[in-house]
């Protein structure tokens, strides 16, 4: 199978170098200085060729996609399989600019860029069996890939994933670094032990089994300095309410945002 990534940027880039030797890959991005090694560059959307099997991944921002969607027509006339990890954009919308069902819609996020995300999909109307396994391995290098029953379920996944790194864990982190400084800690070295925290934590989270509440519940000694911060952040259930209004803020967003 042929690959076509319509944008090259950090998350095509990534994607494009997961697939090195296993595809050939035409990359279509003119503001791509450099491409993955073993890519070659498509100067021309109007000049791509369909001679067999193809997949077209679209990796550009949403608010490019309506001046492309005309030049990739002939592509899904010729039975491209369309698979698109632009934010906004539903099947519905891919289908009607691309004149095609085939398609999937993707919601990564951006730990994705380094192989280490995680992206839910939802499959259009004319989607194949054999097309599930085409996403899966197009998908590989980005880390686990999920799949969804509904596509109303996506703007609950972008609220708890897509948006969850930046808006949530980055968020968290500033704020605990800041929180040492007012202790009396040096900004530097506040911001340097919160985020080795956290990437320690989430590398813990990710390799041992261990519910999150056993893990919790193994650092946090009755009346010891964990228990107190626990105690702020459970008081009147503070941090399940603030968590629940963040991820319906977010969702609400998506929905506007797709239509």
């Amino acid at each position: 199978m042929d690959v076509l990534l319509v944008g090259c940027g950090r998350m095509g880039g990534a994607m494009a170098r997961g697939w090195q030797g296993a595809h050939r890959v035409l990359v279509f991005d003119p503001l791509a200085a450099e491409l993955p090694e073993g890519a070659e560059r498509a100067g021309s959307l109007d000049d791509v060729e369909a001679g067999g099997e193809l997949a077209v991944v679209l990796a550009v921002k949403p608010q490019v996609f309506p001046s492309i969607a005309e030049s990739l027509r002939p592509l899904a006339r010729a039975d491209a399989l369309f698979v698109s990890i632009m934010a906004g954009i539903t099947l519905q919308g891919l289908s009607d600019a691309l004149g095609s069902g085939r398609a999937v819609r993707t919601m990564p996020n951006t730990p994705a860029a380094i192989g280490q995300g995680i992206t839910a999909a939802v499959a259009g109307r004319d989607v194949r069996m054999s097309d599930f396994a085409t996403v899966n391995e197009l998908l590989g290098p980005t880390g686990q890939v999920v799949w969804l029953d509904d596509e109303a379920q996506i703007d609950a996944v972008t609220a708890v994933s897509g948006s969850g790194p930046a808006s949530y864990f980055f968020r968290f982190t500033e704020a605990l670094a800041k929180a040492g400084t007012e202790e009396g800690l040096p900004p530097a070295l506040a911001m340097q032990l919160a985020r080795a925290t956290f990437t320690g934590a989430a590398a813990l989270a990710g390799a041992d089994p261990a519910e999150l509440a056993d893990l919790r519940r193994q650092v946090t000694s009755p009346g010891g300095t964990t228990a107190a911060g626990l105690g702020q952040m459970d008081q009147t259930d503070a941090i399940d309410r603030l968590v629940q209004s963040v991820v319906e803020a977010a969702a609400a967003r998506s929905r506007e945002l797709a239509g």
